[in-house]
């Protein structure tokens, strides 16, 4: 007998931490409509373009849709921290110490083909993504060392002993199923425009390579009656319309090309909306609520390039942005700043850190800088009125004790070396923000070139960590996991596709990444979450950016949505075409 095995039961669902918020007889979620209208088309715009509509591995660059066509084991509910219910699976079992878990397949669950979903494509799918697939994927299936059919409809999957990994059962969960009948004639691990076979609510209708993919909703879906699906997939169809760049998509938009526009170009909120769909109604803005963390946003310096490597040289990166100014001036005062790598959720750092925290910090103390045992590090501020020069000078001084002053209006080293580096964007708007940077940086004579690419370009450098300073946005949870690993842990740090873009490789961070993945309270979660907080605010590994406290959507009023928004914000899924507006306000 397996560790732990009586103590475990087959359930509807599982949380993180605690039990589900919805019992096993539930109807639906409460952030949907249940008997939403089916029918219409969504049409959503993206900027760039796409080569591929293979997600799974790192060449080439998909096309959106994924989670449209392939099902997973469990599917999560954002009104909760991180719970997951049966999808694929009808239920999951776990014991206790998390050491297995195990999965039941639904019998009705089907490909698009028709043919069943079974236990031998669960393993198949677990092997092909742990040999094959991305980085990620490989990081978490790694830890499996079995896996095992239980019976006819049941799938055991055994972790490493002692990894003490309490995410991994919900983690497993995540795992898409591939069809393994169908890559017996196709190949895995190559980028292609051939549609894959799912088992999802769409499927792939038509793509325009480079431009657009339609997906159609799948009639006889198997899942449609789902507790977990019900009042969600209500479009008959979906399709994604790839523009240049975002200015090009708005004039989409304006146009009635495309339905719905996430804005946040504070610029286009405050002025952009005055054509005449907009002005009648056709067109409405809606500020949404949401309570997610904020992950850390801002430019990231890449410590695999030697001008990086003192840390004094990132802090006095960070004191040439003036945030307040560029809110006021170039924002419309519409952003908050990004104070931590969780903000805005009770997982950011404050303060001094607490008795719990100081419980995970006090062994490493002998690798971390003393500053982590003070108030947590916060980004410098200004007084908005564009005179910067208290933060200019700690900056210039700071510098200067790291080996840098000015010669000939230039900061260098005393071999010569000039402090100079590329600020590689993605978007055009952003191009204000980081050009207002780069002057002030002009003071301190360091030289910072912003340069913008186009979206192939540009995923390929960050993949391939081919930068000096770049844009990102880290998306984190309210309940955090393994996915530290892949964006802070050292051993992403060298594999390409990963998203440690930092280059950081710090044992301490490692050791509090295992801390919080092995939480076996909210409360341990919360302390380990903070502590890996601190360390990373003091490294002042990114210049931190700005965020929104609400979601800005524009939107078609053919389009509805619940009433009801779930705590990581609106989920498109639920939303629907209300056939009394499509009707009077045509495409």
């Amino acid at each position: 007998m397996l560790a732990g095995t009586a103590q475990a039961a087959p359930e509807h669902g599982i949380a993180m931490h605690g039990a589900p918020k919805y019992p096993a007889n539930f109807a639906h979620l409460d952030y949907v409509r249940a008997d939403a209208p089916k029918g219409g088309e969504l049409r959503r715009a993206l900027t760039g373009s796409f080569d591929s509509l293979n997600h799974y591995v790192i060449k080439g660059n998909p096309g959106a849709g994924r989670e449209l066509v392939h099902e997973t084991l469990l599917k999560r509910a954002w009104d909760e921290p991180f719970t997951m219910y049966g999808l694929v699976a009808d239920t999951v079992e776990t014991p206790d110490d998390r050491s297995w878990v195990a999965f039941t397949i639904r019998p009705e669950a089907r490909f698009h083909d028709g043919s069943p979903l079974t236990v031998d494509d669960v393993i198949f799918s677990f092997e092909t993504l742990r040999d094959k697939g991305r980085p990620n994927h490989r990081l978490y299936y790694r830890k499996v060392t079995k896996v095992e059919r239980v019976g006819s409809r049941g799938v055991r999957f055994t972790f490493q002993p002692g990894s003490d990994d309490r995410e991994l059962p919900l983690i497993m969960g995540l795992m898409p199923i591939l069809s393994r009948s169908h890559y017996t004639t196709h190949t895995f691990d190559e980028s292609t425009l051939t549609p894959p076979l799912g088992s999802g609510p769409y499927r792939v209708a038509s793509v325009d390579p480079g431009r657009s993919i339609v997906y159609e909703r799948v009639p006889d879906y198997w899942g449609r009656d789902l507790a977990i699906n019900r009042g969600q997939n209500n479009f008959e169809r979906i399709r994604f319309d790839y523009f240049r760049d975002s200015n090009v998509a708005f004039e989409a938009f304006k146009a009635g090309q495309t339905d719905i526009r996430q804005e946040t170009n504070p610029t286009t909120w405050a002025t952009g909306y005055d054509f005449p769909a907009a002005k009648d109604g056709k067109v409405v803005l809606e500020k949404l609520p949401q309570g997610r963390p904020e992950g850390m946003s801002g430019y990231v310096l890449n410590l695999r390039r030697e001008l990086f490597a003192d840390p004094r040289v990132r802090e006095a990166l960070g004191l040439a942005f003036d945030f307040e100014w560029i809110n006021a001036n170039l924002l419309y005062g519409a952003y908050a700043r990004t104070t931590s790598f969780f903000a805005n959720s009770e997982l950011a750092a404050a303060g001094e850190p607490t008795a719990a925290e100081r419980k995970l910090l006090d062994p490493l103390k002998a690798q971390l800088a003393p500053a982590v045992f003070g108030p947590a590090a916060m980004p410098p501020s200004t007084d908005g009125s564009g005179n910067n020069r208290a933060n200019l000078g700690r900056a210039d001084q700071l510098l200067k004790d790291a080996g840098w002053t000015i010669r000939n209006g230039k900061r260098r080293r005393a071999d010569g070396t000039e402090l100079a580096f590329e600020v590689l964007l993605l978007s055009a708007q952003d191009e204000k923000v980081a050009l207002t940077w780069a002057r002030s940086l002009e003071r301190l004579g360091v030289t910072a070139r912003v340069r913008t690419v186009d979206s192939s370009q540009f995923e390929l450098r960050r993949r391939t960590f081919d930068y000096e300073v770049l844009v990102h946005n880290w998306g984190v949870t309210l309940s955090p996991g393994n996915e530290q690993a892949h964006y802070w842990g050292s051993a992403a740090a060298a594999e390409e596709g990963t998203r440690n873009y930092i280059g950081l490789k710090d044992p301490a961070v490692d050791q509090l990444i295992t801390q919080i993945v092995a939480a076996r309270t909210r409360d341990d979660l919360v302390a380990a979450t903070r502590a890996l907080d601190r360390v990373l605010r003091t490294g002042h590994y990114v210049v931190p950016h700005y965020y929104l406290p609400e979601d800005r959507v524009a939107l078609w009023n053919r389009l509805a949505h619940p009433d009801v928004m779930p705590t990581y914000g609106y989920v498109i899924e639920t939303w629907w075409q209300d056939p009394a507006k499509a009707a009077t306000n045509p495409r």
